[in-house]
């Protein structure tokens, strides 16, 4: 590896930043060797890396998790930093693209197809949106004579109250900040909604709900402003009181750009360029929040209250089956160390490894001395937990499970997202299709050791499992890195285990058009398409 200069001015920028030069040398390495892909060995199927949970077992998990969020030991994570960007683009395409008279033959169902138009479906059933109320106070002065604005001929004035910063910005706002349902009383944002959910399954016996959003700096404002005018309302309606907290991504995250030569990017004022290191890096903010059981889940999968009864039921199930598998590794954390050692102990340990945890048997060490066992199971016992919830593959975009073969030879379960998969290899890529399950992104960690301590979560990522891609920078050709996903590589070395969930507890919301599906919709909507 080259051996890069920095100039005092780079380790002052460094400095402010929070960042190590030995970081940032090790960053550019990355650039510069060729990092293998995960290797693809089968994808996990029941029995094989996915368990499912039966009626009898549940009952135990749920008085298990429910025994724990009573003594105040869940909290939620959300992360919320996105725009809202992707969610509005092809309606932001047609606004800026297509001209007045492509789009009204459109509307009209003049053009071929129309009925299928992402476009011409969100004006014809406009009023189906929970954001429509507000839409339609934007779009009408207060001595207007137009009422039903949802009238397919209004697109212009529509799209411009609705996308733009001549009115509700939408493509600005952040996901959580988006009207997503509609109710009696009031229309809920994708972030009131985690509120709820969070009532029904992290409630403490004070009555308390800790939950953290991950948000960026620039709209704190607004979720601030959103939660005190709420707050008093929801905590009055669900008898209970809500401990919101906010963090933003990390400057001391944020990834070194280098040239195609993989030489340290320059602005035009000779300072380094530096990027933002993608979701990634919400694994330190995981980390800092020195949480004991933490749910993590998507801001925009959310349901409405006709449609949550089986997401917190799963949610439970999830839980209480996190809490039991932590007993018995704190006990086996607590036995192990004892010097007195005994082969039916070491015996009992193996067989909890292997069946709870799926970590295969190194060959030949079972056969060894009774220390070098103990010293492994040790090594594989003292890691984070995460119990995930996987959903049957129907179609939805997603990470899948599969098991992974490592360089040294061994096996494990990890969450493998499609860009990870090497696209030059047709069996990797053949392997990636067979997916029986994908991870709709909701899970719960026990991030504490057996003695109570926090875990240094950066100790059990694999820090090689980033993605490298090409962008540009006023013209100029980079390479950018993004930290390995948060529970991709972020969560590599983590204690793992894969539990069948039913699709109806994933509802995510990526194009607007999603919110005009049964799940979304009211009750007496449902049959609507």
């Amino acid at each position: 590896m080259t051996d890069w200069l920095f100039s005092e001015e780079d380790r002052s920028q460094l400095q402010d930043m929070g960042i190590s030069e030995s970081l940032v040398r090790f960053q550019i390495s990355l650039f510069q060797k060729a990092l293998p892909p995960p290797h693809l060995v089968r994808p996990c199927i029941l029995g094989d890396g996915i368990r499912r949970i039966t009626p009898d077992e549940g009952a135990q998990y749920l008085q298990l998790q429910e025994k724990g969020a009573l003594k105040g030991r869940f909290q939620k994570f959300v992360p919320a930093s996105g725009a809202s960007s992707r969610m509005f683009q092809y309606l932001l395409f047609c606004f800026n693209n297509l001209d007045k008279r492509e789009i009204e033959a459109l509307l009209e169902g003049k053009e071929e197809d129309s009925e299928n138009d992402p476009f011409y479906a969100f004006m014809n059933h406009l009023s189906d949106f929970a954001f429509f109320e507000e839409l339609k106070k934007q779009m009408t002065p207060d001595n207007g004579a137009v009422t039903n604005w949802a009238e397919p001929s209004h697109w212009q004035k529509v799209l411009e109250s609705l996308l733009t910063d001549e009115g509700m910005n939408y493509c600005r706002l952040p996901k959580g900040l988006i009207k997503f349902h509609r109710y009696p009383n009031r229309n809920r944002t994708s972030f009131e909604e985690h509120l709820v959910e969070a009532v029904h399954t992290i409630k403490d016996e004070k009555g308390l709900c800790r939950i953290h959003f991950t948000i960026s700096p620039e709209h704190q404002k607004e979720f601030n402003d959103l939660w005190e005018e709420i707050q008093s309302d929801y905590e009055q309606a669900f008898q209970g009181r809500f401990d919101i907290t906010f963090s933003f991504q990390s400057h001391s995250t944020d990834t070194l750009a280098v040239d195609p030569e993989n030489t340290p990017f320059r602005l035009d004022n000779g300072r380094l360029l530096f990027r933002p290191g993608g979701h990634g890096a919400l694994l330190k903010n995981l980390n800092d929040l020195q949480g004991d059981l933490v749910y993590l889940k998507n801001i925009d999968n959310v349901q409405p209250d006709h449609f949550r009864e089986q997401t917190i039921f799963w949610k439970k199930i999830l839980g209480g089956y996190l809490v039991r598998v932590e007993e018995v590794v704190h006990h086996f954390m607590e036995v192990l160390t004892d010097e007195g050692i005994s082969p039916q102990v070491i015996e009992s340990a193996w067989d909890f490894c292997r069946k709870e945890l799926s970590i295969p048997e190194p060959p030949g060490l079972r056969q060894g001395p009774l220390q070098d066992q103990r010293t492994f199971l040790l090594s594989k016992l003292n890691r984070p937990i995460r119990v995930c919830g996987m959903v049957k593959n129907e179609g939805e975009p997603g990470g899948g499970p599969f098991w992974i073969r490592h360089s040294d030879g061994t096996m494990s379960l990890q969450i493998v997202e499609k860009s990870q998969v090497d696209p030059q290899s047709p069996e990797q890529q053949a392997l990636l299709t067979t997916a029986a399950y994908f991870n709709p992104v909701d899970l719960v960690c026990a991030l504490r050791d057996w003695r109570g301590n926090p875990f240094d979560l950066s100790h059990f990522a694999d820090p090689e499992a980033v993605f490298i891609s090409e962008k540009s920078y006023d013209g100029k050709r980079l390479k950018a890195l993004e930290l390995p996903g948060l529970w991709n590589g972020g969560m590599a070395d983590w204690n793992t285990i894969f539990i069948e969930v039913p699709a109806d507890t994933f509802t995510p919301v990526k194009t607007v058009n999603d919110l005009l599906r049964p799940e979304h919709q009211p009750p007496k909507k449902a049959g609507k398409s």
